[in-house]
């Protein structure tokens, strides 16, 4: 029996196919297809959600902490601080309140795609069990908001401020932080949580400027221009022609409302996501009784093991993230009746992968009246190569008459006019554009940050340029007493929360034996910081060959995997829990190891 008859489909055909997929989607340019928002397109960064600026005294006082980011990693981070006994600590954040990426997305259906019981930190601290399998984002920005108020992060924070720039004050062992408040603060130590997905990203589109109707970005949804709220309900876009530029997974939660009030909808793809079953549920009020301490930890460690390949002899979160890993993990057990070697068992993780890739194609025929339309939305790439999503209500939008799917065949949009956007010669002429084109990830640190950082040497730009270097993802040699948070050389896993929490009791413990020795300057040496770096270049966290062969996308720094800046590539290899142990076992060994406090 041929192989392709045992498992009922051809691999060497879907190879093929995944080939030329990825093909005619590789350009040249990279994340510089990207367009950056500044000057004239600085307005699509403007916050819509504050009336006014609140006025203030520019600051030039001194605090022993500067949390810079009021999103989850901040909070976490002043939770823990404040945990360890640090009192004197200041959070600075852009937004009008706390919550960072669910301040800024309260786009319509704006949803947790990772179960809310382990993606809304801190809960058993606040003693709160979210209402849904997955919380909608009023809720998750409501408990951000109960986070500051729990730990009383509100207390000297400074809200609608920007960082500017960081300085090393090299005599004065002090970091000072200026913002376009006019503030020239000083700090003991500098945390930065600014988030990888915090600054919008534009296409490159010739013409974007030239477009006279009205557009936004769903990170600053115009709900003046369409009305409603998060929960939909658009009422005001009826006689409304609008246009979707982006399939990623927040078109994936906004798209189905938009085709319930708009006179038209054209979605605009480049690439289609992978849309698995949502089959979100109200909390059962007697299993959120039941639960006993230490619940929340367990339960992220167990989503966390399975999702990366472990076992565990329960799947607790059993959703549609833990079914794409059984998936994967039961063709290949069920085919490995002898020892394989690491290729084999790779080739046989890539036969699961086909099967559950066909499992969400044939979701597609099954949801999609029209073939055509069908075929365009079958996403023909590896499941892990882009961000998989989960919802029950994208796909049947297309079935609605009012809705188009405007396919480019990978190319993306041609050009955009006065009248509306172009694909393959032909104008759709559009009242509005929304653009659902996510946040730059592989730009540099610094420009995603929104500042530089001056360190005793060089700045943060020149260190980094041909690559990130730390030790453990936290500190870089040259810049004493400022520590990292988020995607840096650590363990990344999809529940992006987990890994901040993670970060946060490290960083709070570093700082709290920098504070108890009295410490100037805390800093990794340098010989420290070259052999993480080395650790991280010998085991990558996806091989380079499985992030090549995948479609572009910021998972693989747009089909650049190589790029010093790459999502993935410069991550822990042997995976989250491994490297949240190895941080677990250096403070518990307590010497500090590789940090010098003098």
């Amino acid at each position: 029996m041929s192989e392709a008859t045992e498992l009922g489909f051809d691999p060497d055909s879907l190879r093929d196919k995944y080939r030329n997929e990825r093909d005619k989607r590789l350009r040249t340019e990279g994340n510089e297809q990207y367009v950056e928002v500044k000057d004239a397109f600085a307005h699509y960064v403007d916050d819509p959600y504050v009336d006014s600026p609140v006025a203030r005294d520019p600051l030039f006082d001194e605090v022993d902490v500067v949390v810079i980011g009021g999103g989850f990693g901040g909070l976490l981070a002043g939770a823990r601080l404040r945990e360890a006994g640090i009192q004197d600590i200041r959070i600075i954040e852009k937004g009008g309140d706390f919550g960072g990426t669910w301040y800024w997305n309260r786009y319509p259906g704006a949803q947790c795609d990772i179960e809310s019981y382990i993606y809304l930190p801190l809960l058993e601290e606040l003693g709160y069990v979210p209402k849904e399998k997955y919380s909608h984002a009023p809720e998750i920005l409501a408990h951000s908001r109960a986070i500051g108020e729990k730990f009383d992060l509100y207390d000297n924070a400074c809200f609608q401020t920007e960082v500017t720039a960081m300085r090393w004050d090299d005599a004065a062992a002090r970091w000072i932080v200026s913002t376009n408040r006019g503030d020239e603060m000083r700090a003991r130590y500098v945390c930065m949580s600014n988030g990888p997905l915090n600054r919008p990203k534009l296409p490159g589109i010739p013409g974007i400027e030239s477009f006279k109707g009205h557009a936004f970005h769903t990170s600053r949804w115009d709900y003046d221009y369409t009305g409603g709220s998060s929960d939909g309900g658009l009422d005001r876009i009826g006689d409304k022609r609008i246009g979707v530029i982006g399939t990623g997974a927040t078109a994936v939660q906004c798209v189905p409302h938009l085709a319930k009030g708009a006179k038209s909808l054209h979605v605009f793809q480049r690439t289609p996501s992978s849309i698995d079953v949502r089959g979100n549920r109200p909390t059962d009020q007697e299993w959120a009784d039941s639960l006993e301490p230490g619940w929340q930890r367990n339960r992220m460690q167990n989503f966390n093991i399975l999702v990366t390949g472990g076992h565990q002899d329960e799947d607790l979160v059993a959703d549609g993230w833990t079914d794409i890993i059984r998936n994967l993990s039961g063709i290949a057990a069920a085919r490995s009746d002898v020892e394989l070697t690491p290729e084999e068992m790779a080739n046989r993780v890539e036969l699961a992968d086909f099967q559950k890739m066909n499992q969400i194609r044939t979701r597609v025929d099954d949801l999609i009246e029209d073939d055509a339309t069908a075929e365009a939305l079958k996403p023909y790439y590896r499941q892990f190569c882009k961000r998989p999503c989960f919802h029950d209500d994208y796909l049947p939008a297309f079935n609605q008459d009012n809705v188009t799917l405007v396919d480019t065949n990978g190319q993306g949009v041609e050009r955009i006019t006065e009248k509306g956007v172009v694909v393959d010669g032909v104008e759709y002429e559009l009242d509005c554009i929304i653009y659902a084109t996510g946040f730059e990830v592989g730009t540099a640190y610094t420009r995603r940050a929104g500042y530089e950082v001056h360190g005793r040497d060089q700045t943060l730009t020149e260190k980094w340029k041909d690559g990130m270097r730390t030790l453990h993802g936290f500190q870089t040699n040259g810049f004493p007493n400022c520590f990292f948070m988020g995607v840096t050389q650590g363990g990344f896993t999809a529940n992006f929360p987990h890994m901040l929490n993670e970060q946060s009791l490290h960083i709070a413990y570093m700082i709290e034996q920098g504070m108890k020795s009295n410490a100037r300057c805390l800093e990794a040496s340098l010989e420290s910081e070259d052999a993480w770096v080395k650790t991280i270049e010998d085991s990558a966290v996806f091989n380079m060959q499985f992030l090549q062969e995948c479609t572009p996308g910021y998972y693989n720094n747009e089909g650049q995997p190589g790029g010093g800046n790459s999502l993935l590539g410069s991550q822990y290899g042997a995976g989250p829990e491994a490297f949240f142990q190895i941080i677990r076992n250096w403070r518990e060994e307590g010497t500090m190891a590789g940090v010098s406090l003098n």
